[in-house]
């Protein structure tokens, strides 16, 4: 059945965008069981000659071309690649409009006329009220809605923490994370210092003694990714995460906590913020680019009360970066009870999407493991020595984005460079993700000769 509906598209008689009938009325047709359609249509949406979306059927797949895609080995062409592997996006396809919808109306028509007046640089008093309560409950964050300022994302957030004099001085960071980040911080003319890693996470236990942080010019703030060290996938030891809120305490400096992607853990319950452990002396930030959308510019910062005002001054009299509609929408959202309930169920399908990866890995290429804990929107591959960049390559004839580990190491690194990939398993539409793993391992190296 399979073969004759790929001939049927092949040959021009199913024309591109045809809808399909439901395989239950074509299995009654043909006098099949209703799972010997449901495989064929299966089979042929995972080959890319159907395409299927819930709410719109099964349809034949625009084809431009007989030929596979690829995309160009440099350049800005790799947005055309036939799949996206890369890092840092959540699925596009879930996100819950008709939730967000009903939220956003909802605030709208309750909001209070001064809503719609120039807007507080602090942020809505509905949001910041909605955060304290839902970050304290599913994050173990301490803070008053006073304590809160929302910006427009964790980029903009160093922008006021760093470009706008709040913090000065050097920093000491991971020795993996975004080139974007160090950029920012580059820019504001901050030395970043980076820390050994290890095992159990970054070498906070160093930080007294490491070369740059102890001198009385040196760092008193600390960038960290403790649920979840980004790229390399492992969480920040208890002992590590003390260590670094006693040399804060120390130095009268602070630790800066990334938590991205801290509500997905997959092996157990979500380990809470190093913020509660000393609120003032963490700022921690947030946002909703990795839960709900990167479209969605909202980010918050949680400070020590004696940086509330500082950041506040950095920010300006008025509001220029966030909508206050987007504000009071994310306020109902999480009020509502439905950021909860999308958070669950991201969490459900992110999790099946690593088990893939990994179920994949352990039929084509049992060689090749995943590293980190099961949490988060990626997963590192690692590598045999040397074979890194020339696996990207073969990836990118294969039509496959992502990136090499080597892309996220600061370049002061003191700890040698291990080849891996960094996957991004959720940005891939469903019915793609399947053909853009078997895709991904036929771009892994073999198995080295015994």
């Amino acid at each position: 059945m399979a073969a004759a509906l790929r001939e049927a598209v092949r040959s021009g008689r199913l024309a591109a965008g045809t809808r399909l009938p439901p395989y239950r009325s074509l299995a009654v047709d043909l006098g099949v069981a209703r799972n010997t359609v449901a495989d064929a249509y299966a089979e042929l949406v995972a080959e890319g000659w159907l395409t299927a979306r819930q709410g719109s059927g099964t349809r034949v797949a625009e084809r431009v071309a007989a030929k596979p895609q690829r995309v160009p080995r440099k350049g800005p062409g790799r947005e055309a690649a036939a799949h996206d592997l890369r890092q840092g996006q959540p699925d596009a396809t879930s996100f819950p409009r008709a939730a967000w919808a009903t939220a956003a109306r909802r605030a709208v028509t309750a909001a209070p006329h001064d809503a719609f007046a120039p807007a507080n640089p602090q942020g809505r008093p509905e949001l910041r009220r909605a955060l304290a309560e839902y970050l304290a409950r599913a994050r173990g964050v301490s803070a008053s809605p006073e304590q809160i300022v929302v910006c427009a994302g964790f980029a903009h957030g160093l922008r006021l923490l760093f470009g706008g004099g709040v913090l000065s001085g050097s920093l000491a960071v991971e020795p993996y994370g975004l080139p974007f980040h160090r950029g920012i911080l580059a820019d504001a003319g901050v030395r970043t210092i980076p820390l050994g890693l290890d095992a159990r996470g970054a070498r906070t236990d160093e930080l007294a003694s490491h070369p740059g942080t102890s001198s009385r010019r040196g760092a008193r703030a600390v960038l960290l990714t403790p649920a979840h060290q980004f790229p390399t996938g492992g969480p920040l030891h208890p002992t590590r995460r003390a260590a670094a809120v006693d040399w804060a305490r120390g130095r009268d400096g602070v630790v800066l906590e990334d938590d991205y992607d801290g509500e997905f853990r997959y092996d157990r319950e979500p380990v809470g913020a190093v913020q509660g452990l000393d609120p003032d002396h963490v700022v921690y930030l947030g946002s909703v680019s990795k839960s709900l959308s990167p479209a969605i510019r909202l980010g918050w910062l949680v400070l020590p009360p004696h940086l509330v005002g500082a950041v506040l001054a950095a920010k300006g009299l008025r509001e220029a970066w966030t909508g206050v509609t987007d504000q009071l929408a994310l306020a109902e959202f999480i009020a509502s009870g439905q950021y909860d309930k999308h958070i669950r169920r991201m969490r459900q399908r992110y999790r099946a999407r690593r088990n893939l990866l990994v179920m994949a890995l352990a039929e084509h290429a049992p060689h090749i493991r995943v590293t980190g804990i099961a949490a988060g929107l990626h997963a590192v591959l690692r590598l045999p020595p040397g074979t890194e960049a020339a696996t990207v390559k073969a990836a990118t004839w294969m039509g496959v984005a992502l990136d090499g580990l080597a892309m996220f190491r600061h370049s002061g690194s003191p700890e040698p460079h291990r080849d891996g990939l960094v996957v991004g398993y959720a940005t891939p539409p469903e019915h793609r993700y399947r053909p853009a793993l078997e895709a991904l391992c036929r771009a892994l190296p073999p198995l080295p000769d015994a």
